[in-house]
């Protein structure tokens, strides 16, 4: 425990600042017991690599997906149930409309682009595709164009990397793949940088929404199943956790309390970021848009372990606490 006495932990920590994180690391929230030296990486993603390859820092932002795949594959640090960003995963998967796919069950013998296939949207996605909709995901060819972060992932015979020196934005226009994630492999109009669609809101009208009612689907989806998909968590080194094993919680405070501000700044109206207006829609569908810890994120938790299990990220199903620390416990 925390003498008074004790001199505070000096902690690297590689995190983005958010809404929910500016408290934080603007020093109006103290992390008990800790000093922390806050590393800026932009963008934040590098900040994955490096601690998945490297593990150059104490505490790091990380995707889910890249998480437990470099736990599973030895990485020393282990991931604290906070968790950065959230959304759903109907949106955002696009088909050509002259490509036939008129249901899910119609990707089966085609060919999909994603920037990687251990992105986490890709994960989410293809995960309600298979156990909400039937699609057989063996029967579909993934196309990449990116590594992953974990270099020692062995992939499914079934996702193949794109030709040197084409994008999946080329392909797709091409006709050469016939459905894409247009927020991760920059699908959109011809020659769009990666997240061109993100930043101009512009759909060309050669390309069409799988579900084109995702809105409504998401929400139905969340009240069957509490599933609110997780993007982004927080990992702590293992050799931290094992010298000064009080700094699990004194983070997940930390955290928890920077977000309950933010969540005050969004019920008052201010503006704060700009994701503010996306949260107070997701707020109206789950209630707390941002909830942290593992009981009321044990849907979420479960649904990405079997997910990444069935798409062959994981060897095995894994339980919660093998992946996840339990701070409330």
């Amino acid at each position: 425990m925390i003498g008074e006495a004790s001199p505070a932990l000096a902690l690297r920590i590689a995190i983005a600042t958010y809404g929910h994180t500016a408290a934080l690391k603007q020093g109006q929230v103290p992390i008990a017991g800790v000093k922390p030296d806050f590393i800026e990486v932009k963008p934040i993603i590098a900040a994955f690599r490096r601690m998945v390859r490297d593990v150059e820092f104490d505490v790091c932002e990380m995707a889910p997906a890249t998480y437990m795949i470099a736990r599973e594959a030895g990485s020393p640090f282990k991931a604290l149930p906070v968790f950065i960003y959230r959304r759903f995963h109907h949106a955002g998967f696009v088909c050509r409309d002259d490509a036939g796919i008129r249901a899910p069950k119609d990707l089966e013998g085609r060919k999909a682009g994603v920037r990687a296939y251990s992105v986490t949207t890709g994960i989410w996605t293809r995960g309600i595709l298979q156990n909400e909709y039937g699609v057989d995901l063996s029967k579909v060819t993934w196309v990449v164009d990116d590594e992953e972060h974990v270099k020692s992932l062995r992939l499914p015979a079934n996702v193949v990397q794109a030709p040197a020196g084409r994008s999946l934005v080329d392909m797709m226009a091409a006709g050469e793949i016939q459905a894409a994630f247009t927020d991760n492999a920059g699908i959109g109009r011809a020659g769009a940088p990666k997240d061109g669609w993100q930043a101009t809101a512009q759909r060309p009208p050669s390309y069409v929404e799988l579900f084109p009612d995702a809105p409504r689907l998401e929400a139905e989806w969340f009240r069957k199943t509490g599933i609110y998909p997780v993007h982004g968590l927080i990992v702590v080194k293992d050799e931290l956790l094992a010298r000064q094993p009080w700094i699990a919680k004194a983070l997940f405070d930390a955290f928890v309390e920077s977000k309950e501000r933010y969540r005050a700044q969004l019920a008052a109206g201010a503006s704060v970021s700009d994701k503010d207006d996306f949260y107070r829609r997701m707020a109206a569908i789950v209630g707390d848009p941002l909830p942290y810890g593992v009981t009321a994120n044990r849907p979420a938790i479960d649904a990405l372990i079997t997910y990444c299990h069935q798409q062959g990220l994981l060897g095995k199903r894994y339980a919660m606490d093998e992946m996840f620390l339990n701070p409330e416990a």
